[in-house]
């Protein structure tokens, strides 16, 4: 079964508990947001996710998107759904209010958004699509283009696409053949194919605002010569009413793996009338507005799924009766013990359930960030916290959907066959999940951005903001005997990062090939690191709450039993990850590719 009750206790920690040392709180913007507010907010959004979007996730799964004469109709209940989610406001939680939207920080938003992406990941992706979309155009086109798409845009009246992607062009966009050129009116004739586009077409808003990647006719050769132009699916008529057609067509849905209920579409633009956004031959600066958005999205995908197949494997271990405990017998009342009794199902859901708050609290970190890299009291703490956003948004990415599908695929082994079949409902988790670590950018190309790009930036700069709170703490609780195994641990962990950093920055400088080799392994040791950070202020959180008697001892008991388990299961690959960055490229590269 799909089971899902969105966490908002620990949404609560992550979000007034644990991060309040970060330097990135005290935004003036936010001083109305109160943690009433939030609980509010935590407390309508689950109601939503799991009343009206969890009932169509395994339905929507079945019946996917189809194209009838020209025109895509997403699965049954989903335009009701959507209707409910824009009226509610969910798909306007904090984009600007100047637009119409709620204006509420990212660091509420980003729980919303688990919730969406656990409920229903497929429908995440309208919503997900238009507001980074709407954080492009708003970044860069001009006003006019603002005053006309913004308001139906963020009202939900409207959505948005972002199309790259060319049948032979993926990762390296200099390889884009779209054209655009220039008409009299100042307008532009684009011209082209795209494909894998999210939400490339639907029935559920009134028009669609693609943004397009394309070539000018003077355009330079390569990523240089990339403009960026915004073309709806209707243009307005005399009246200003979204009615003419315009040469933007869907030609084909994607028969996929998953996420059947999001439109991914093959597009075909023919002359399509579309505007410029930003300058030209730079539209992938404007482009990269809505990719970095979108990444951090993607990895709350991951830790959407992870939650989802955790409480559902949690239900079917409890239910699910088979064998006896190895240490006697629990339940002699029952024919068998549920299998929750035995030690490697425990360690599947502790599994799980350690990457899931480990990820929930990474990003509600990064999220804290986002807001205060836009509303920074200063100019310093925009700074600090954009270099911070810089450096995690790849480890956001990679890591929470590696370990999302990682968690998928637990809970099917926690079901066993019954989780092959497709009536579990779990399997559709592993088939969701997979996408995640594709798409935006595969993982591959973040571990790539992260030591090619964001390590080298400003001479290393932007690594303060994750080792600089790290060695502190370290330092800090160096005495406190009750932390000790903790701070033991990460002291060991965040040795090893250091280590790798200096010897890819020192290998890297002489042969690019030997930071390629260990991009992947150094993004997962990284994003360990920062999770065992996480842990360890968990825990110091949580026993300080003990020990002053406030109440919900359960709640902060398994705080520090999960951390615990993190530590002594899980964070244990950080060594496995340095030694293999230590080994360098030599069996990678050396191997024969004849004998492939």
């Amino acid at each position: 079964m799909q089971i899902y009750s969105a966490p908002i206790r620990d949404m609560q920690f992550v979000a007034h508990e644990l991060h309040t040392d970060d330097g990135f709180g005290g935004l003036p913007a936010f001083a109305e947001i109160t943690p009433d507010l939030v609980e509010a907010v935590l407390t309508e959004g689950a109601k939503i996710c799991e009343g009206v979007l969890l009932p169509l996730n395994r339905s929507g799964d079945e019946e996917g998107c189809t194209l009838e004469n020209g025109a895509v109709r997403t699965p049954a209940g989903f335009i009701d759904a959507w209707r409910q989610f824009a009226d509610g406001g969910w798909n306007a939680l904090v984009l600007p209010t100047q637009w119409g939207g709620q204006g509420l920080p990212e660091s509420v938003g980003k729980l919303v958004e688990e919730m969406i992406c656990a409920t229903n990941v497929s429908f995440s992706l309208y919503p997900g699509l238009t507001n980074g979309a709407i954080a492009a155009i708003d970044a860069y086109a001009s006003e006019e283009l603002k005053q006309a798409y913004l308001p139906k845009m963020v009202a939900g009246e409207w959505s948005g696409t972002m199309c790259l992607t060319e049948p032979h062009c993926g990762t390296d966009l200099g390889l884009l053949r779209t054209r655009a050129e220039p008409l009299t009116d100042g307008s532009y004739a684009v011209s082209g194919a795209k494909i894998f586009i999210s939400a490339g077409d639907q029935d559920l808003t009134g028009n669609i605002v693609h943004l397009v990647l394309a070539r000018l006719p003077d355009a330079p050769k390569g990523v240089k010569g990339i403009s960026l132009f915004l073309v709806p699916k209707l243009l307005p008529d005399d009246a200003g009413n979204p009615s003419i057609r315009n040469g933007a067509t869907c030609t084909a849905i994607e028969h996929k793996m998953g996420i059947k209920a999001s439109a991914t579409c093959q597009m075909l633009f023919e002359d399509a009338k579309g505007w410029l956004v930003g300058q030209p031959h730079r539209g992938l600066e404007a482009m990269f507005t809505m990719m970095n958005a979108e990444r951090v999205g993607v990895g709350i995908q991951g830790l959407g799924i992870g939650e989802a197949a955790y409480q559902s494997a949690v239900w079917y271990a409890k239910d699910r009766l088979q064998g006896r405990s190895l240490s006697g017998v629990k339940h002699p009342d029952k024919p068998a013990d549920p299998i929750i009794v035995h030690p490697d199902v425990r360690r599947m859901l502790l599994t799980m359930r350690a990457w899931n708050e480990g990820c929930r609290a990474i990003a509600g970190w990064v999220a804290r960030a986002l807001d205060a890299e836009k509303h920074g009291v200063d100019a310093e703490q925009r700074a600090r916290a954009a270099g911070f956003v810089a450096l995690m948004t790849p480890v956001v990415k990679a890591l929470f959907t590696d370990l999302g599908l990682e968690s998928a695929s637990l809970a099917v082994q926690v079901y066993g066959g019954h989780g092959f079949i497709r009536e579990s409902g779990v399997e559709q988790y592993m088939r969701d999940a997979r996408i995640a670590m594709l798409y935006e950018g595969t993982n591959g190309i973040q571990a790539l951005d992260l030591v090619g790009r964001k390590l080298p930036a400003d001479m290393g700069r932007n690594l303060r903001g994750l080792f600089h709170p790290i060695s502190a703490f370290i330092e800090d609780n160096a005495g406190d005997e009750a932390l000790a195994p903790t701070i033991t641990g990460l002291k060991r962990a965040f040795e090893a990062l250091q280590g790798a950093t200096a010897m890819i920055a020192e290998r890297g400088l002489r042969d690019p090939e030997e930071a390629g080799a260990a991009a992947t392994d150094y993004l997962r040791l990284m994003g360990l690191v920062a999770m065992a950070y996480c842990f360890a202020k968990s825990v110091k959180v949580a026993q300080a709450q003990l020990a002053a008697g406030t109440g919900e001892v359960g709640f902060y008991t398994a705080k520090i039993a999960t951390a615990r388990f993190f530590f002594d299961r899980l964070l244990p690959q950080a060594t496995a990850a340095f030694l293999a960055i230590k080994a360098g490229k030599a069996s990678i590269m050396a191997f024969d590719e004849a004998a492939f």
